[in-house]
């Protein structure tokens, strides 16, 4: 596997845009009924195995239909986060104009609300990508996983608080949006937080009840044990999402960016920070499915609007693109991208020094015109507010 990406020319960096823009509009002139008969098995799925896992817990008794319950119930949350509720809200099925797979009327099985999801990921993540001190993704605000982060004293218990961000991973993603660290650095009002912290203590308010009060409560005398298979449930989906998110952003090859890397970004230049941000996973369909095709970061990276099951067939055409030019193409098994997350988060809990110059990202020779590029497609019954909320996203995705 390629390592280092070579520097581009201004004229290498928007061709190199250029492939890639023509790949995703043929990719977008291409959905279709198998895009759609996708996401509906999906669906489908993750139903069957949260009412299979939920007959078993509630009716069983014994150890096996206690476990074969909460393995069917985290099958089904892990799919309904990452297959189906990632990647509807990131818009992948707006172009159907099925309100059940609707970005902006989606409501995904997680405390965090959907509304926040889409500013802190779709918005910030996806727009200012591993910029340090834009992208609130580099370490969740935690977490140091790059020298380029500033060290301090609290940093040194990061190998607990990294295990304690994957256990709980649903409510670390959940508070992320309420900007926490800002309230506390008086940054934000406390008014803010308490306006930010509704929607969420909502969401959290109701999914709490849901798993551990509604659910039990219909058990009757089975109710300790559903509420701990709810539990169990609920922690293998958080632990595998920390884990395949953790393993897409922050393995070894993966760079960071200063701000003004990013003044007057062209197109290509945004198409090379995504594809140097981002790692994939190697691994069998199960896998990708499972990880809602997000063990193709790099390709969701590129293209966060098409639909993700469409990744797989893509990369060797874009992992083509890339050798063509000369650009690393971060690609590992699972247990390779996770081992060197760890070993990550266990370096940078100690004071290290910045890079060198040399050691930052390949830089663009010349920065051209910038180029904007097209706002995806929009569900036609969306608000004009939403529709204009869409269109700036895309337009801000170009720095």
């Amino acid at each position: 596997m390629k390592t280092t990406s070579r520097t581009l020319t201004a004229a290498e960096t928007e061709a190199f845009g250029r492939e890639l823009d023509a790949l995703r509009q043929e990719l977008l002139s291409d959905l279709g009924a198998r895009d759609v008969e996708h996401i509906r098995a999906v669906i489908r799925v993750t139903r069957q195995t949260e009412a299979g896992g939920r007959l078993l817990l509630h009716f069983g008794l014994d150890p096996l239909s206690f476990a074969g319950g909460v393995a069917a119930l985290a099958t089904s949350k892990i799919l309904e986060n990452m297959e189906v509720g990632h990647n509807v809200l990131h818009g992948q099925y707006d172009w159907t104009n099925d309100p059940e797979l609707n970005s902006y009327t989606y409501e995904w099985d997680t405390v965090c609300p959907a509304s926040d999801w889409r500013h802190s990921h779709n918005y910030e993540h996806h727009t200012f990508t591993n910029v340090v001190g834009r992208d609130r993704d580099v370490g969740y605000g935690l977490l140091r996983v790059t020298p380029e982060q500033p060290w301090n004293v609290t940093f040194l218990a990061q190998p607990i608080s990294a295990s304690l961000l994957a256990l709980l991973f649903q409510w670390g993603v959940g508070v992320h949006d309420l900007r926490l660290d800002e309230t506390i650095t008086g940054k934000q009002s406390w008014r803010t937080l308490w306006e930010r912290g509704r929607p969420f203590a909502r969401k959290a308010t109701w999914q709490v009840l849901k798993d551990y009060a509604f659910y039990p409560g219909l058990a009757l005398f089975n109710a300790p044990r559903v509420a701990a298979g709810n539990f169990l449930a609920n922690g293998i989906r958080n632990l595998w999402s920390f884990a395949i998110i953790f393993c897409g952003h922050f393995p070894d090859g993966v760079h960071v960016y200063r701000e003004e890397d990013t003044r007057d970004e062209s197109r290509g230049a945004w198409y090379l920070r995504q594809l140097n941000g981002s790692a994939n996973i190697e691994g069998s369909r199960t896998l990708h499915l499972m990880s809602g095709h997000l063990s193709h970061q790099i390709e969701h990276h590129l293209f966060p609007d098409i639909p993700a099951s469409r990744y797989p067939e893509i990369a060797p055409r874009v992992r083509a693109i890339c050798e063509r030019y000369g650009q690393a193409y971060n690609s590992g098994s699972f247990l390779r991208q996770l081992g060197s997350v760890v070993a990550k988060i266990a370096v940078h809990s100690l004071p290290t020094r910045r890079p060198r110059a040399s050691a930052l990202p390949p830089k663009v020779a010349a920065r051209p015109e910038r180029r904007l590029p097209s706002p995806p497609k929009t569900v036609a019954s969306v608000s004009p507010r939403a529709r204009a909320t869409t269109e700036t996203m895309a337009h801000a995705s170009v720095i």
